[in-house]
């Protein structure tokens, strides 16, 4: 009987850590990321899901009537590239994670 109540105990803290685990997840996505290259020249804001959020490119390097166009293309470009890491990532690494979708963070 006492393996009961231990095992009780540790699906309780499972449980808890899961909810915690999710908390510190939304958190992170919600978060924003800048890398900057050559002086701030460049700069890229991504969340915490990966996603770019914004392209700022100075003007001193571009012609100041495409700066908008290339900021987006490079955004868009950017997200395109990391939908593909996410894909072969889970194309690769999804055989070893089916089967554990019960477990917290799969």
């Amino acid at each position: 009987m006492r393996g009961m109540g231990n095992m009780q105990g540790m699906m309780k803290k499972m449980k808890k850590m899961q909810k915690e685990m999710e908390e510190a997840q939304t958190k992170l996505n919600e978060s924003q990321f800048t890398g900057s290259a050559n002086n701030d020249l460049v700069q890229v804001t991504l969340n915490g899901e990966k996603k770019v959020q914004a392209v700022t490119i100075k003007e001193e390097i571009v012609d100041p009537e495409d700066k908008e166009i290339i900021e987006d293309l490079v955004q868009l470009a950017m997200n395109d590239a990391l939908d593909k890491v996410d894909q072969e990532t889970e194309r690769v690494m999804g055989k070893y994670t089916k089967g554990l979708g019960g477990l917290p963070g799969f």
